[in-house]
């Protein structure tokens, strides 16, 4: 499994914005997991008295979990969104929970890469889509 720390050597993302706690790699998946504790910046004023983690948030923490499975195409390359299509979010995702994330890479051309996700909270579906990113020499 790697670590939060582990995950910093190929991800360019810190804090606030690294979105993955850990990460297991099960084949060609990788399964990634983010506790949200409450006093994450992206709950804030979304929405007072109501927290609830943005839809754009949970398609970056896919993303990033997806991008753990090129780990060693991001050596010197960040990797960029370059679309999502058919994404869809059917449960909230709130403070307390852990979102698990299951994506996989479906295909790629050159440096694009196209992968399908899904987040799930205590195996309750909350959003699921298909991602696109391109890695970009870093200057």
């Amino acid at each position: 499994m790697l670590t939060r720390e582990d995950i910093k050597e190929f991800l360019p993302h810190r804090e606030p914005m690294l979105l993955v706690d850990d990460v297991d790699m099960e084949g060609n998946e990788a399964v990634a997991h983010l506790h949200i504790r409450g006093d994450e910046y992206f709950l804030q004023g979304h929405f007072p008295g109501n927290p609830v983690v943005p839809g754009v948030i949970l398609c970056e923490i896919m993303g990033q979990s997806c991008c753990i499975l090129i780990k060693d195409e991001l050596v010197g390359r960040t990797p960029f969104y370059a679309g999502v299509d058919n994404v869809r979010f059917k449960h909230p995702v709130r403070p307390g929970d852990t979102i698990t994330v299951r994506g996989h890479i479906t295909s790629h051309r050159g440096l694009t890469y196209f992968a399908d996700a899904q987040a799930t909270v205590d195996g309750k579906l909350c959003a699921k889509g298909s991602l696109i990113f391109t890695l970009i020499d870093n200057k």
